[in-house]
This record gives C-alpha cells, sequence and structure tokens, in this order.
C-alpha cells in the first residue's frame, strides 16, 4: 500500500462569484469536490472526474491551486487543487458519498467549509484573477528513430506509441476546454494535436515560427506571446520547447522552472491573466504529473 493517497478535485465557481460546495454524510463536513486518483489515472482526468461524479457539472481546469496534503489514518493524502468553471450542468442527483451541493457566496462558502486548508484554498484563489486562459506548450509524441527515415524529415509520422499518446492527449488537453490549435508544420506535430482538434471540432492552423528549421527563438517566443490572453495550444518540437518556456517567462517576469525541457507528449501549461502568469504545470500524456 503505498504511503501518499494521490487525490484530485477543483474550486469550482461560477459568476457571482459563487463556490459550489458538497456535504459528505459519512464525514459530515462541507468541501470542495475531490476524490482519489483512480490506478493509472492521469490526475487532470481525476480531477475532472471527481468533479462531474460529485456534482454533476463537467468542469473546465483554470489556473492550478496549492497541493494540500494532510494525514489520514497515518498515511499522507495529496490532493491536486484547479480553479475551474462549469461547462454543462446535469441535475444533482444525491447519494451515499455526497447528499447536498449548495452554490455560496465567498464569505457564506467560507462559513460553511469544515477544514481550514479549503478556507486557505478559497483565500488563494480569490487573491488572483478569477477568470485566466490556458496557454498550452506541447512537444509532439514519439515519431520512430530519426536515423531511421530516409525521407524528408517534415513527413515523419507518428509511430504506434506516439499515436496511442496522440490519443490519450486529446483527452487530457481536453479539461482546459476548446483551444486555438497552432502546429508546426510537420507531420509529426500535426498528427499530435489531429485528435485533441477533432474532439473539439477546430482547425489546426500551421506556424513556420514553431518549425524546427524554419525559426529561432526570438521568432518563436514573439509568436507565442502574440497568442497570449486567449485559450491557445502550440505543438512543437523539442528544439524549441525550452526556448519558448525561458522566453515566456523572461517576458513576464517570472522565475525560470530548473528545467524547461519536455519529454515526448510532454506539455507545459501556462495560465495567463492580463499579461501574468498565475500558474504553470507540467504533465505527460501518461499518469506521472509534475
Amino acid at each position: 500500500m503505498p504511503d501518499v493517497i494521490m487525490a484530485a478535485g477543483a474550486l469550482l465557481w461560477r459568476d457571482g462569484p459563487e463556490f459550489a460546495l458538497i456535504h459528505r454524510p459519512r464525514h459530515d463536513d462541507w468541501s470542495f469536490p475531490k476524490g482519489k486518483v483512480d490506478p493509472g489515472e492521469h490526475v487532470l482526468r481525476a480531477a475532472v472526474r471527481e468533479v462531474e461524479e460529485e456534482t454533476g457539472v463537467v468542469p473546465r481546469l483554470g489556473r492550478r491551486l496549492s497541493t494540500v496534503s494532510y494525514q489520514l489514518g497515518g498515511r499522507t493524502k495529496r490532493v491536486e487543487y484547479w480553479a475551474a468553471r462549469p461547462v454543462a450542468v446535469s441535475a444533482f442527483a444525491p447519494n451515499e458519498e455526497v447528499d447536498e451541493l449548495v452554490w455560496l457566496p465567498a464569505k457564506e462558502a467560507e462559513a460553511r467549509l469544515s477544514y481550514r486548508h479549503d478556507v486557505d484554498l478559497l483565500h488563494e484563489f480569490l487573491a488572483g484573477p478569477l477568470d485566466t486562459a490556458p496557454l498550452v506548450i506541447l512537444r509532439h509524441a514519439r515519431a520512430g528513430e530519426k536515423r531511421a527515415w530516409r525521407e524528408a524529415d517534415e513527413l515523419r509520422p507518428l509511430d504506434e506509441a506516439g499515436r496511442a499518446e496522440a490519443s490519450d492527449l486529446a483527452g487530457l488537453l481536453h479539461s482546459y476546454g476548446p483551444m486555438r490549435t497552432v502546429s508546426s508544420a510537420t507531420a509529426r506535430c500535426l498528427e499530435t494535436v489531429l485528435p485533441y482538434a477533432r474532439r473539439v471540432r477546430a482547425p489546426v492552423e500551421t506556424e513556420a515560427a514553431f518549425t524546427v528549421g524554419e525559426t529561432n527563438p526570438d521568432r518563436a517566443v514573439e509568436r507565442l506571446l502574440s497568442m497570449a490572453g486567449t485559450p491557445a495550444m502550440v505543438c512543437t518540437h523539442g528544439e524549441v520547447v525550452s526556448e519558448l518556456i525561458a522566453g515566456l517567462c523572461r517576458k513576464l517576469g517570472e522565475k525560470l522552472p530548473d528545467d524547461t525541457t519536455l519529454d515526448k507528449a510532454e506539455f507545459w501549461t501556462a495560465h495567463l491573466a492580463d499579461g501574468t502568469l498565475t500558474a504553470l504545470e507540467r504533465h505527460t500524456s501518461r499518469t506521472a504529473q509534475t
């Protein structure tokens, strides 16, 4: 049995603002929706699933909030949280785990919450911008061995593992909702974002500024910054990723991560509001997450 119980949830809010709180009869407490990450489940998928199961609301994840850790039965429970907005709502159905759902303004929500860490999470959210826009920087999925490919490099396609990664990425990226989708003009990048684009019914734009061999760091960063402010995703190459993250952080006056690189099928998500970087998170298409 692992020493750490991984869980995920969201501070779900709507205009007002009002916040969704759930009551759990087993504990007789009020909290934000959350739940354990299933074996092999990605934390982004777990956050969306748990919110929907406990509230009937399909969320769109916003900025990353603080991780909450506490002791539970001699083990550590670690809960990853995001701010989230509703995009679809079904009738709430009480069950054994959650028997009440209420939407409350901030002061009433603070008074109702049972745990100090949830109150701190509410304060953290209120101290920052409410609405943010995701800017995803994605490295293409696996595309076989470059040295084994005999045709033009821009035509090198995803391999079997890469196609599976692209399929997984479609669901994970959908956690942030529809985004403008921009890709390097190479087959491996286009194929990486195609399942997502089909899922959200969005076109894929190709951009030389993100295409290896056709760009330079200044040009790539300038083009990336021009997309900030509305939900957007860029799929590019390992040679370009570090320059984009470094340039984004420098331009916005933020500290660079210790490691700006990405493995194949990994992505950075920068949450932006009014020219400010409010959160930066890194994910892989598989279950591991940092």
